[in-house]
């Protein structure tokens, strides 16, 4: 029996996979898993994932990526899947044909010219039985964001994750068309608010029940998991009060199964009723909470980091920064953390320009010089450049100090916002390893340079493009925001408490598909009446959305006005 698992990235496919594969072998059944905890079997197959996935591959077109995937499904299927099929009990795989598939209408590509290559690279050779894992996106991200805290991976940037938030949205909802086409085949999954455990035994006993041609087996699955997998909905929200007890609420729901997600959803927040909770989950979720910490100033916030030094050194260092950064208790914990964090303290020194912050970057330049490169973000002072320099001048000159992506990396960070000719040599320079960050070091810059880069990299990477111009105020910002709006929530990330005709605009037409970002767009704007109406709204008809039940307990606990008084 054939068994593929589907779903977006953050769905919890693979973990659930592999927990149904080792269950089946405890049953006595032959069982190989074609991607055993997240690794292909194929190294080929492996490699060309890889290279798929690396960012420095920016340019890579939507037809190429397309044929890319395909090879790796057909090196797999010809030399594991097809082989194991023939001596195994069940085989499973982790992502099929079907993911090109999916991929290639979230990029736009037209399903009448990539349905005969996918049919094609197939050869005739589909599931006995599809699992769609289904997420809301958020929560799918949230659990990607935890995953990357607890085990930090030093890669580039995924070239996915280049297109912004909507891809995912646009894959979702392509599985869910794609299970509604062919239901004799696909169990559906939603994995929002289930219980882990409860959902692997059904789906355990459904492979099982469907191997043996039991009949039914499918109808009794998919009854089951709407018992114990539906989303929890919660109470008609009426007011940011309302929204706030709603979002509280999930929290605790939340705690109780995966407190890491619900220690990361409090991540900025505090405040009344909030405090509570992070103080509780900072027991069972240190590191998460520990970075949820960033960039937050309040009384009860420095009260967990100290609670939090030792058991989450890394993460208490990191979350130094923005309104944090320059408290006397920030330096005396940059002091008690350097040993044991000095890239991560170093980092927190980011566009600091005072005689403590340069004492500190000199004691720690020689121990992690790249974190120190990349602290002088927007600094075009004498000092600055001279560390640049001294940073060029020790890895061998610029083209060796560039030729690897770590490398390349920070010195594109440590030029952001820069326009003299020396930072554009830089920037340049950095470009081949590591084009991501030398596209976001355009960050406010509003040269004509700066614009053609940026008009270069939109098709391919407008999350980054977004990103360096936040706040920017100006024509080409606003028809960049208006083109790329619908289909890139950054859009709107990028215009935060602006009003603009065309911001308004933008926010009208993205209510209904970006509600929490619209909100989370107006900033101070939400204590106005044109705000409040967009926020009644909002809360009306999305209060189901754990992203936009946070925007409103932000509001309501008065987090956005404190930290907008702060970055003035």
């Amino acid at each position: 029996m054939f068994v593929v698992f589907e779903g977006i990235d953050g769905s919890g496919k693979t973990t659930i996979s592999n927990r149904v594969a080792k269950a089946l072998r405890e049953r006595g059944l032959a069982v190989e898993h074609l991607r055993e905890e997240g690794a292909f079997a194929s190294k080929v197959t492996q490699g060309i994932r890889d290279f798929c996935r690396d960012a420095c591959n920016m340019a890579l077109t939507p037809r190429a990526e397309l044929m890319l995937y395909l090879a790796r499904e057909v090196q797999l299927s010809d030399e594991v899947l097809r082989p194991a099929l023939a001596r195994a009990d069940v085989v499973i795989a982790d992502r099929y044909f079907y993911t090109a598939a999916v991929l290639a209408e979230g990029r736009d590509l037209p399903p009448e010219e990539t349905a005969p290559l996918v049919n094609a690279a197939a050869n005739g050779l589909w599931p006995d039985l599809g699992i769609l894992i289904d997420v809301d996106p958020s929560v799918a991200r949230g659990r990607r964001k935890v995953a990357k805290i607890l085990c930090p991976d030093r890669r580039a940037t995924s070239r996915k994750g280049l297109t912004g938030s909507g891809l995912q949205l646009r894959l979702r909802a392509a599985y869910r068309a794609l299970a509604e086409r062919d239901p004799d085949r696909w169990i559906v999954v939603d994995n929002t608010d289930a219980e882990l455990g409860r959902v692997v035994q059904i789906l355990i006993d459904a492979v099982a029940e469907a191997r043996g041609e039991r009949a039914g087996a499918m109808e009794a699955a998919r009854a089951r998991l709407a018992a114990v997998a539906s989303p929890v909905r919660p109470p008609p929200v009426d007011d940011v009060r309302s929204a706030l007890a709603a979002f509280l609420s999930w929290v605790d729901r939340r705690a109780v199964r995966e407190p890491t997600l619900a220690a990361y959803v409090l991540a900025g927040t505090a405040g009344h009723g909030i405090d509570e909770r992070r103080q509780a989950l900072a027991t069972v979720a240190p590191r998460v909470v520990a970075r949820g910490l960033r960039g937050l100033a309040d009384a009860v916030s420095w009260q967990l980091r100290r609670q939090l030094l030792e058991i989450a050194p890394a993460e208490v260092a990191a979350g130094l920064s923005e309104a944090a950064a320059e408290s006397n208790e920030a330096w005396s914990m940059r002091e008690l953390l350097a040993d044991v964090a000095p890239a991560e303290v170093a980092a927190s020194l980011d566009g600091l320009d005072d005689e403590t912050a340069w004492a500190l970057r000199a004691e720690l330049f020689s121990r992690v010089p790249e974190a120190v490169l990349e602290s002088l973000a927007l600094l075009d002072v004498p000092r600055a450049w001279a560390l640049r320099e001294r940073w060029v001048e020790v890895r061998g000159g610029l083209a060796r100090a560039t030729a690897t992506y770590a490398r390349a990396r920070a010195l594109a960070r440590s030029v952001a916002g820069l326009e003299s000719p020396e930072a554009w040599k830089m920037r340049k320079a950095a470009r081949d390893a590591a084009p991501v960050s030398a596209l976001a070091s355009l960050e406010g810059m509003t040269s004509e340079k700066a614009w053609l880069w940026r008009e270069r990299a939109v098709g391919r990477a407008p999350k980054a493009v977004l990103g360096t111009i936040a706040g920017m105020d100006d024509a080409r910002a606003w028809g960049l925001r208006a083109s790329t709006a619908l289909r890139c929530r950054e859009a709107l990330s990028s215009m935060i408490g602006l009003d603009h005709p065309t911001a308004w605009a933008i926010r009208e037409d993205c209510l209904e598909i970006w509600p929490p970002s619209v909100i989370k767009s107006l900033g101070v704007l939400v204590s106005g009446s044109r705000g409040q109406a967009l926020l009644e709204r909002a809360l009306a008809g999305f209060s189901d959305q754990i992203s936009l039940l946070k925007q409103a307990a932000i509001i309501a606990t008065g987090a956005n006005l404190m930290r907008s008084v702060m970055a003035a």
